[in-house]
Formats: C-alpha cells, sequence, structure tokens
C-alpha cells in the first residue's frame, strides 16, 4: 500500500507541474494522440456494487489558498478589436467554469456531506453513492483544469493561447470515465431521488430546507443536471473563440483539435444519456403490463428500440365529423410495434418542483408495425381495399349496425372538404357555361359582360385553391393511422382509423418519416444491415444507422454492358408533393447517372426522386463515356465581372458532364426540358477526369496534367469560344479537384497543388503521401481538414486544411476483414462525407462508415466505425449524396398562417356586408374594383344612386367564406407560437457498381448479378 501511495504522490506531482506550467507539452501530445484512435470508455461496475468503487481516482484536495481561481488582469492598450473580443471570451471562459465549479461544491458541501453524516440517516450511505456517483471525481477534473487555466490567464496578454489547454485536460481517459459513468447513472440517481422524495418526509423536507436557503433558489436536480450541460457551453464558447483567431494564429490549430475532442465527448455522452433514457422509458412501459402477458415479454427481451415517443392528443369524431372527444395519450413507436398508453399523474405533485417526475402508463393498444398503414385526408381510396375492409372511427360509438351501408363513409377530421371542392369543380363548369352564353349577348352591359364572368371564373378558380390548401393544411398536424381490428361475424378484417393531433408540423412529419423508415427497417436486407466490429461483431440495430431502402438498376438499357462514371443530384423544390409524401420520399429532385462503354459510346440516366423508390424520367446516349458530372446550382452571382446589360448568373440551374473524348457538355435541369445549353473541347481534346466550379470559373482536370478553367460569360454559362485558362499541375492525369474558400486543389500523381480560385497563381504543392506511385484520387472536404484516398494501398489520409499538416491516417483494410477475412489488399475506391460520417467505397464492393465530428474542428476519426452488410460484387464506382431541404411554409401552423394573413391585409379595404349576413354564402369577389368604366349601363334590380358610379368594392383579404358551424368545420389544434422555425433537411447516400451483393454469412445473394447497379440509403430527417 506504501508503495502505490508513493507511486500516486508522484504522479500527482506531475500533474501539478504540468498544470502549473501550462501543459506547455500538451499539443504535441494531443499531435501524437490525434495519429491513432482512441477506444472510448471501458464500462466500469454498478455503483454502490463495491466498496472500492474509487479504485484508480485518487482523492485530491485544491485548496484556494495555494491555488486562487484565475483571474483576468486590467486590459492592455493597443489591442485589435479581435484581441479584446478573444480576452472577452476569456472571460466568460474564466467565469462560467469557477460558476460550475461552485456548483460541483454545493451538491457535496450542501447535500452529501450532511447526508452521510445526518443521524438517524434519511438516505442509506449506499443510496448516497449512488445518488452522488464520481461528483467528487468530476470535481477534481475542473479543480486540476482550473489550476492550468489560472496560469494561462495570467500570461495571456503575452502568449494568447488556451486551445492546446482544453485538448490536454479534456482528453485524458479519466475525464472520459468519470463523466460517462456520471451520465450512465442519472437517471438511476434521479429515479432514486424521486423514490426517496415520495416514502421519506424527512428526506423531502430536508431537499426543501436546502433549496430555500440557497440564494438562487436552484434545486438539488437544476444543481446535477449541469454536469450533462458542461460540454455544449464549453464548445459555443470555443466556437466564438475560433471564429476570432485569424489563420496562422497561434492557437488556431490547437483550437480546432480542442473543438473536435469535446464535440467527440460531447456526442458520446449524449448518445449514453439517451439510451438510458430509452431504456427507463421501456421499463416505465413495462411496468404497467402484467407480468404474463406478451407484450412484457417482447419489452423485456432487451431486443426492442425506442425510435420515438412523443404525448399526442387522440381525436375521436361523429359521423357528422363533429369533434366528440379528445384525449392525450403517449405514443411509443418502437422498431417492430406501435403502442398507445393512457397517461396517469398519480402521487405527490409537490416533489415535481424539485425532481421531474415520470408519469405511469396504461396500455391501450399495441399493434405490429407493418400493420400499421398512414392515411392523409383524402387518400383513403388507394389505401385499402373499400370493398373488404370494414372502417370503424376509434371511440366513437357505433350507431349504425356494421352490415348496413353507411359503415363505410366515416367523415374523420375536416369534413366535406372534398365534397366541397368537388361541388365548387361543378359550379365552375356551370359559370363557363355561363360565360359562353354572356359572349352570345347583343347589348352591352356594364356588370354583366364577358369581363365580369371571367372574373367570375378567375375566383372560383382562386376559391378551389383555398380549398387545395385547407385540405393541405389540414393534414399538417393530424396524423390519422389505420390499424387492423378483429373481424366482424362475416368474417371481414375490420380496420380501426385513430387520429392524433400532433403538437406542430414537425412532429408530425417526424411520425409519418421515422414510421416509414422503421417499417423499411424490417425487411431482410436491413437485419442487419451494419457490421459493428467495435462491439465484437455484434450487429447494431438497423434504426440508428442509414437504412437500404432500395437497390435498382443504374441503366433502363439491357443490351448494353454499361460501365458506371459519376452521378450527382439536382435539388428541385416540388410544390405538388403532399405533406406526408414529403416525409416519405427521397430528397426531392432528380438524379443524374452517367457511364458507358469503353470505347464506345456514354450513356446519361436520369431517376426523378420525389418517390419512395427512384423512377427513370428521361435516359439519352452521349458521344463518349461519361468520367465525371458538377452541379451548379442557380443564380450563383459573379462578383468580379458585373454586367449591366445581363446579370452575371447562372439563370438556371445546370449540370456539367465531362467526357472521354475531351467533351464538356452543360444541360439544363429537367424542369426546363434537358436541353444541351452548350458544348466545349478540352485543350488538346484530353480525357476530362472531373470537374469543379467556382463563382468565376469551371475547372476541369485532365489527362495531361493541366487544369483548364473556363471563365464565365456575361450571360452566366461558361464561355466556349474564350480559350480556357491551362495550369500545369504536373505530368499525369489530374485525378481529383477541390474548391476550397478561395483556393483549388489539384492532385497530380501523389503530390497536391494549391491554386489561387480567381488570380489562377499556385501557391504551393506538398506531398500527400510518401510512396510516389500513389496517386490521389478522391478529396474531400468537412471541417477543416481534407481526406484523401489514393490508387494504392487500403489508407486514406487527413490533412489541415490552413498548415497542410498530415493529421491522421487510417487503414481501411482493418475494417473490410470483420467482412472477407484474408482479403488484405483492399483499395479505396470512392469517398463521401455526409452528417458527421465519413463513407468509404472499396474495390472489393464493401462500404465502411466511420465517425466524424460535424463542427468547425479537425475531421479526425474518433471511433471504430461500421461495415455495410450490403454493397456491390466489384469496385464501388461513386458515393454521391443527395440532399434537399423542406419549404419553410410547410411548416407553418394555421394560427401562423392565420396571423401572416392579418398582417398581410391592405389596410383600406372595407368590409361591404356584416359578418353574419356573409355566413349565409359565399361572395365571388371580382377582381376589379369597379366594373363603372365599362361601356353599356348597369344591369341592376335597384336603380344607382344618382351622381355616384357604382362600385364593387373588394373584400376584406379573405377570398372566400366557410360555414362557421362548428359541427361542420373542426380545425387541428393551433401550433405553438414560441417554437423557433426550424429547416428540415432530407438526406439519401447513392452508391453505384456492378451489381448488389449481400455480404451477411448467410445471405443466399452473395454472389449478385453483373449489371450496373444502384444502392440508396435514407437516414432519418434532420428536424
Amino acid at each position: 500500500m506504501q508503495e502505490l501511495k508513493q507511486k500516486y504522490d508522484w504522479k500527482m506531482t506531475q500533474l501539478m507541474k504540468a498544470a502549473k506550467s501550462g501543459t506547455k507539452d500538451g499539443l504535441e501530445k494531443t499531435k501524437i494522440a490525434v495519429m491513432r484512435k482512441v477506444t472510448f470508455l471501458h464500462r466500469r461496475e454498478a455503483p454502490g456494487d463495491s466498496d472500492e468503487e474509487d479504485t484508480g481516482f485518487l482523492e485530491v484536495t485544491v485548496s484556494d489558498m495555494k491555488h486562487p481561481p484565475p483571474e483576468l488582469g486590467p486590459m492592455p492598450e493597443g489591442l485589435s478589436p479581435q484581441q479584446v473580443v478573444r480576452r472577452h471570451i476569456l472571460g466568460s471562459i474564466v467565469q462560467s467554469e469557477r460558476s460550475y465549479v461552485d456548483s460541483l461544491k454545493r451538491i457535496l458541501q450542501d447535500y452529501r456531506n450532511p447526508l452521510m453524516e445526518m443521524e438517524p440517516k434519511v438516505l442509506s450511505a449506499r443510496k448516497c453513492q449512488v445518488v452522488f456517483f464520481r461528483l467528487k471525481e468530476i470535481l477534481q477534473c475542473h479543480s486540476m483544469f482550473q489550476i492550468a487555466l489560472a496560469s494561462r490567464v495570467a500570461e495571456w496578454d503575452s502568449a494568447e493561447k488556451i486551445g492546446d489547454l482544453f485538448v490536454a485536460s479534456f482528453s485524458k481517459s479519466m475525464v472520459l470515465d468519470v463523466y460517462s459513468d456520471y451520465v450512465n447513472n442519472f437517471t438511476t440517481a434521479m429515479s432514486l431521488i424521486k423514490k426517496a422524495c415520495l416514502t421519506k418526509p424527512a428526506f423531502l423536507d430536508f431537499l426543501k430546507k436546502r433549496q430555500m436557503a440557497s440564494t438562487d433558489r436552484v434545486t438539488l436536480y437544476g444543481l446535477m443536471v449541469k454536469p450533462i450541460q458542461r460540454f455544449p457551453q464549453f464548445i459555443l464558447l470555443l466556437q466564438d473563440m475560433l471564429k476570432n483567431t485569424p489563420k496562422g494564429h497561434a492557437d488556431r490549430l490547437s483550437l480546432q483539435l480542442a473543438l473536435t475532442e469535446l464535440e467527440t465527448l460531447a456526442e458520446k455522452l449524449n448518445e449514453q444519456k439517451r439510451l438510458a433514457d430509452q431504456v427507463a422509458e421501456i421499463q416505465q412501459l413495462s411496468k404497467s403490463i402484467s407480468d404474463r402477458s406478451s407484450l412484457n415479454k417482447l419489452l423485456s427481451s432487451g431486443q426492442r428500440q425506442l425510435l420515438l415517443c412523443e404525448t399526442l392528443t387522440e381525436t375521436v369524431y361523429g359521423d357528422r365529423g363533429q369533434l366528440i372527444k379528445s384525449k392525450e395519450r403517449k405514443v411509443f413507436l418502437l422498431n417492430d410495434m406501435l403502442v398507445c398508453a393512457n397517461i396517469n399523474f398519480k402521487g405527490q405533485l409537490e416533489i415535481s418542483s424539485l425532481v421531474p417526475l415520470g408519469p405511469k402508463y396504461v396500455v391501450k393498444w399495441s399493434t405490429a408495425l407493418p400493420q400499421v398503414q398512414v392515411v392523409e385526408v383524402g387518400q383513403e381510396s388507394g389505401t385499402y381495399d373499400k370493398d373488404n375492409v370494414v372502417i370503424h372511427n376509434a371511440g366513437a360509438k357505433r350507431h349504425v349496425p356494421a352490415g348496413q351501408a353507411s359503415h363505410n363513409k366515416v367523415y374523420l377530421g375536416p369534413p366535406r372538404l372534398f365534397q366541397e371542392l368537388q361541388d365548387l369543380q361543378k359550379d365552375l363548369a356551370v359559370v363557363e357555361q355561363i360565360t359562353l352564353l354572356i359572349s352570345t349577348l347583343h347589348g352591352t352591359y356594364q356588370n354583366l359582360n364577358m369581363t365580369v364572368a371571367q372574373d367570375w371564373c378567375l375566383a372560383l378558380q382562386r376559391m378551389m385553391k383555398v380549398k387545395e390548401e385547407e385540405i393541405h393544411s389540414a393534414n399538417k398536424c393530424r396524423l390519422r393511422l389505420l390499424l387492423p381490428g378483429k373481424p366482424d361475424k362475416s368474417g371481414r378484417p375490420i380496420s380501426v382509423m385513430v387520429v392524433f393531433i400532433t403538437p406542430n408540423p414537425l412532429s408530425k412529419i417526424s411520425w409519418v418519416n421515422r414510421l416509414h423508415l422503421a417499417k423499411i427497417g424490417l425487411r431482410e436486407e436491413n437485419q442487419p444491415g451494419w457490421l459493428c466490429p467495435d462491439e465484437d461483431k455484434k450487429s447494431k440495430a438497423p434504426f440508428w444507422c442509414p437504412i437500404l431502402s432500395c437497390h435498382m438498376p443504374a441503366f433502363s438499357s439491357k443490351a448494353l454492358d454499361l460501365q458506371l462514371g459519376t452521378a450527382v443530384h439536382n435539388p428541385v423544390q416540388s410544390s405538388l408533393l403532399g405533406f406526408s409524401a414529403v416525409s416519405t420520399s427521397l430528397p426531392q429532385g432528380y438524379l443524374w447517372v452517367g457511364g458507358g462503354q469503353e470505347g464506345a459510346g456514354g450513356q446519361v440516366e436520369i431517376f426523378s426522386l420525389n418517390r419512395a423508390v427512384p423512377r427513370t424520367v428521361k435516359s439519352f446516349p452521349v458521344a463518349s463515356p461519361v468520367l465525371c458530372m458538377e452541379y451548379i446550382p442557380e443564380g450563383e452571382s459573379v462578383e468580379f465581372q458585373p454586367s449591366k446589360e445581363q446579370p452575371s448568373t447562372s439563370p438556371h440551374p445546370t449540370v456539367c458532364l465531362g467526357l472521354q473524348d475531351g467533351s464538356i457538355m452543360v444541360y439544363g435541369s429537367v424542369d426546363t426540358g434537358t436541353q444541351c445549353l452548350l458544348t466545349c473541347k478540352s485543350p488538346g481534346t484530353q480525357p476530362v477526369l472531373c470537374l469543379k466550379h467556382s463563382p468565376e470559373f469551371l475547372f476541369a482536370g485532365l489527362q495531361d496534367g493541366t487544369v483548364a478553367a473556363y471563365p464565365r460569360s456575361n450571360g452566366g454559362l461558361w464561355d466556349p469560344l474564350a480559350h480556357p485558362t491551362r495550369l500545369a499541375v504536373g505530368t499525369g492525369p489530374v485525378q481529383a479537384l477541390l474548391t476550397l474558400d478561395e483556393t483549388l486543389w489539384a492532385s497530380c500523381a501523389n503530390h497536391v497543388t494549391v491554386l489561387d480560385a480567381t488570380s489562377l497563381r499556385t501557391q504551393q504543392t506538398f506531398e500527400a503521401h510518401p510512396d510516389a506511385e500513389a496517386s490521389v484520387t478522391h478529396m474531400i472536404k468537412a471541417g477543416s481538414g481534407v481526406w484523401m484516398a489514393f490508387s494504392l494501398g487500403s489508407s486514406i489520409r487527413l490533412f489541415h486544411t490552413e498548415t497542410l499538416e498530415h493529421l491522421q491516417e487510417i487503414n481501411i483494410a482493418t475494417k473490410t476483414t470483420f467482412v472477407l477475412p484474408g482479403q488484405k489488399h483492399v483499395r479505396v475506391t470512392s469517398l463521401l462525407i455526409c452528417q458527421g460520417s465519413l463513407w468509404v467505397g472499396t474495390d472489393q464492393g464493401i462500404i465502411v462508415l466511420l465517425p466524424v465530428p460535424r463542427l468547425e474542428g479537425i475531421p479526425k476519426i474518433t471511433g471504430k466505425g461500421m461495415v455495410s452488410l450490403n454493397g456491390h460484387s466489384g469496385p464501388v464506382e461513386f458515393l454521391a449524396v443527395a440532399s434537399s431541404t423542406l419549404a419553410p411554409d410547410v411548416l407553418k401552423g394555421d394560427q401562423e398562417e392565420e396571423e401572416e394573413a392579418e398582417e398581410e391585409k391592405p389596410p383600406d379595404l372595407v368590409d361591404p356586408q356584416p359578418r353574419e349576413m356573409r355566413k349565409k354564402g359565399i361572395l365571388l369577389q371580382y377582381r376589379l374594383r369597379s366594373t363603372s368604366h365599362l361601356p353599356g349601363q348597369l344591369l341592376s334590380v335597384r336603380e344607382a344612386p344618382t351622381g355616384a358610379p357604382a362600385a364593387h368594392t373588394e373584400e376584406d383579404g379573405s377570398i372566400y367564406e366557410m360555414a362557421d358551424d362548428p359541427d361542420v368545420w373542426v380545425r387541428s389544434r393551433p401550433c405553438s407560437r414560441d417554437a423557433p422555425r426550424k429547416e428540415i433537411s432530407s438526406v439519401a447516400i447513392i452508391s453505384g457498381g456492378r451489381g448488389y451483393r449481400n455480404f451477411h454469412p448467410e445471405s443466399p445473394r452473395r454472389g449478385g448479378d453483373a449489371d450496373s447497379a444502384l444502392l440508396i440509403w435514407q437516414v432519418p430527417l434532420t428536424l
């Protein structure tokens, strides 16, 4: 023991020295640490199970006298504005850290210590250990950080460095371990406190007194949740610091590394918290079911994952569509079933202010996921067989016997909207006939002529549009589910319609999307879809990974043996898509796929993605195989070349094709007829291997080692007549181009040349691989780094975008051996970065997924990743991403639309009739303010007042008036105004290669076919 104590004393002395000297070697150590992968947390035994639970953590008391907290001195004169801002951010870091450490001390001094010393004990020593597990160690970590921070603050004005201190302090395994243990234990600690509050009045009284005695009245829960929030706070402060740190500053790389370190830690702690909450919810749900029931066995098997749970309002409508009742339910979406439960808040609500109270559930119904169908208003006809399925409205009393004819017609939600729309369509047909009759009139009348009749037609068309928008709006927060019921006496299946109102449109979209993806996740190819080597070859459940939604031939022509070359997504917003179609379809727009036959012609195939499975919309041949494509969005401004006659922008989105015969072809988008807008040849008709664009130029990487830069013409397209600027990069082919800020990176052999994207001058060249034979084939940017793949070897390498330093190297072969053992010679054939994942395609057809940070830090690989069990029979020729953002108006709730409509009303319009009068009918509004200027006499029963022109005034901004009878029109619950307007991004990943192959050992499709195929993965909508 004495020897162990001496060893710890020596370690602590070293730590103190490192802290006092400001951890000068921190950055160097971190650079070494970045090159290797650090496996994440090893799970420790549960708190309270062992008396020796603190072994490995030495308790150190840091005295405030010996080590005063950091203090920022007075600001020196002559600082630049950026330095002043950086100093203020440092002040915020110091202040927030001091406040955090004080909160940790309060938990221990005001709660833990008195509870441990109290006689008689209101909480046993073992329970105290569980509740306050790892808090002492967290305090020690931050006390040490404060010592080091104090030394940095003292020398700030001379050194201005803090990034490496964060890296050195928070990359230690001790920090990871203690925070992980704390987060994993948090739910248990809270439930223990809740139970003690309910069963021990003395404990509840103790908590109340402590809260009242504190100056800020923060509860124990409020203090204990702070460690969970700490790293997101650090990340925000470091992001601010990085924004105000210029390129070339000594602190910049270390700040980026620190951001990566903290983001990785926060992500993993968030994931552990989410899993712990998920387990707690499932346990809470299973408590409400009898132990013998099959549902309880399913829930307690450990195989169920909770994908989504939310409180929704179930509504029941009568046969006329009137709202009969509504009640809040908790709905649980598990990976293979849907469960609905009543919520029961029983118990002492007085403790809810001290600790969050979890409700008790009573299961109402549960059903297998494949049998659940989402039915939108107006889409009933295609969802089920009306002749053989009886639909009952869940919860409504069935006044009509099941055998009678009226049972099929159940009005749900907004009733008769479709009937009203059909009535308007019929009325429009009648008015069109009246218009034809009016055209035959011999006389000329002011208010009965063709102009007025056309206004009637326009008004009816506008009302039809409004009616369609109402139907659309009715769907926004209304989730209608068709569930299987028990068959009736005649044996016909009965389906039960359940209607839920979601809190807002975002929630509705989320439910429909996750229900759709969970069903796809149950398909054979997704069971399992991925292999996770870090979990002892255990495969992860499919929902938390990208889900293979479909695999299909890449070309519609079977006659030709076409090889894939490239693909690109052309996003196009479709206003015609219904609300639910948006939630279940692939990202909106078109996927262009190019390829061809070696030595023969090429082929382009265009797929529409506005659906759950892509559909070919166009296919056309080109003169030579397509090697590369580049999508150029609409209206990218060209700042350096303003033209008064024409704006220097591309008028419409375009897709550029690079061909093997040296042609560059520019096509308009599908919506504008896919015309070939221009064609030009590369210098010396060299094969075009890669294309990239900047606002000023289109860059083409050529076979002979040069880059051709085509300038924009005044019309916004590239000028085919202007000779492109040729930039010599090397002697070998230019296989990869990358536009970064104001620079262009071009690869030739094992070197990369950095060029200025405006002046086209070479800035510098660096070696990307020590082997001269290993050519750079792919470059992809993320955060402050660029990942590169090579023609030789199985490694990918990471370089810093600013210093060009080599930061990390990963051998992909170590991942693929889990799927194909013994295959050591692997080559990377494609790279893609999307939503925190690096996708790597190999020559064996295997796809590897590696986690990378999403923020502005260094995109180093921080985990072991996953290997897809779905791949290709040959090399993965390309990986492409399709992403689109849903239009913001889709997310508006009814209330927001009403308020915006009110804001948009012209102030000078008056209401021609009292509202009571207008309820009885619909006023067809004229587009014209008056018909008095029209020729002819006024056709009216009443005589026009003398001297006053007869005028028809416009309505008060609303074009129509609906019946206001509540029995007829039931409005969905308005959305909360305080919810911030968010964007929803939809993402799919497409891989292309020879055939489809399933790598699962027991799969019958291990071989796969030889035709070029596309595999499409979907991820849940990002809300």
